[in-house]
């Protein structure tokens, strides 16, 4: 696993703090483990103050990002209800695409859900809207979501 065993535990506390369970969009601590076990996948936490959080300290938010030839797929972000509005995850999407460019990655990547209040935070970071995926997400009580892929172009 990259990173301090602790920020498993602390991935998966923004992460059960930040998303909704109506959309079943969480990973489980399993998906995370494994993701993170994996040579091509990273990840970043974010204190209160923008920083990382010192050891033991608790994150209000992370990404975890995948690494393909010349390009980089956001996995996942998240960050603690009571921290939006501060910035945090810009700082984060910052921060992601600093650490794609030194993996050499050319292009970045992203799906979410349609209606997803973080696609705001995407458009304002340069994403664009390249696809869709009609149906794609199923959530717990059944109903079908359509997908979005975003895409950005380092510089």
């Amino acid at each position: 696993m990259t990173g301090p065993a602790d920020d498993l535990d602390r991935i998966m506390a923004v992460m059960q703090a930040a998303f909704d369970p109506a959309y079943g969009e969480a990973w489980t601590r399993r998906q995370v483990e494994d993701a993170l076990i994996l040579g091509n996948c990273h990840h970043r936490l974010i204190a209160p103050n923008g920083q990382p959080p010192a050891p033991g300290e608790a994150a209000c938010g992370f990404f975890l990002s995948r690494t393909g030839f010349e390009e980089e797929e956001l996995l996942l972000l998240a960050v603690i209800p009571s921290a939006r509005g501060q910035g945090l995850g810009r700082k984060l999407l910052d921060r992601f695409a600093a650490d794609a460019k030194t993996r050499a990655a050319q292009q970045l990547f992203l799906e979410m859900r349609r209606d997803n209040p973080a696609g705001a935070l995407y458009r304002s970071f340069g994403f664009v809207a390249v696809g869709e995926r009609l149906n794609y997400y199923k959530t717990p009580d059944g109903s079908r979501l359509d997908a979005v892929t975003f895409s950005y172009q380092l510089k």
